[in-house]
């Protein structure tokens, strides 16, 4: 094994990596808590 090999293992684990967090982002259950978290900066500080 050599250096080529670990590059190419590393950029496999980071694209597979990647590839998950887009899945769990685009993901319908999360949808509510990433609608909530848009409308912060828009809600303002209301006293």
């Amino acid at each position: 094994m050599d250096i080529s090999d670990l590059r190419s293992i590393a950029t496999v684990a980071a694209l597979v990596a990647f590839v998950g967090i887009w899945v769990w982002a685009w993901s319908g259950r999360h949808k509510k808590d990433f609608d909530e978290a848009a409308r912060l900066p828009l809600d303002g500080d209301e006293e």
